[in-house]
């Protein structure tokens, strides 16, 4: 089956300006075009752009996004450096687990904090840190 940039986007939750975007950048040489230029996205197509969100959605930069594109069309040849990358992906986004972690915790002690407070009428009572 093939899908027009439009059905993509809707599919995908992005906007036809980002899919075209990414194919000016480089990302997306694997979609076929008709003899008018209009591009055609098959079901593996659509599973690309979502490693490419994936990838996007850990921080790295899309120059990154485009080197791993250029690996997959190079082949067999750059298994390790797609292996890498995304061991390298793996560490950033366990950091960022991490961090997200950390405030929700500073989150929840603040909500059990300002509930105490509410339930007591003032916060003068409390011994937890008010900042």
């Amino acid at each position: 089956m093939e899908y027009s940039i439009s059905e993509v986007a809707k599919k995908l939750n992005l906007t036809v300006y980002t899919l075209r975007y990414y194919d000016k950048e480089g990302l997306m040489p694997f979609v076929e075009r008709t003899p008018n230029g209009t591009r055609l996205f098959k079901e593996s197509d659509i599973e690309a752009l979502k490693v490419i969100e994936c990838l996007k959605a850990t921080g790295m930069p899309i120059k990154e996004i485009k080197n791993f594109i250029d690996w997959c069309s190079d082949g067999d040849s750059t298994l390790q450096q797609r292996y890498d990358m995304f061991l390298d992906r793996k560490l950033a986004v366990e950091a960022q687990l991490e961090e997200l972690n950390n405030t929700m915790e500073l989150i929840n002690h603040k909500c059990e904090y300002y509930k105490a407070a509410l339930e007591a009428g003032t916060e003068d009572i409390l011994e937890l840190p008010t900042t």
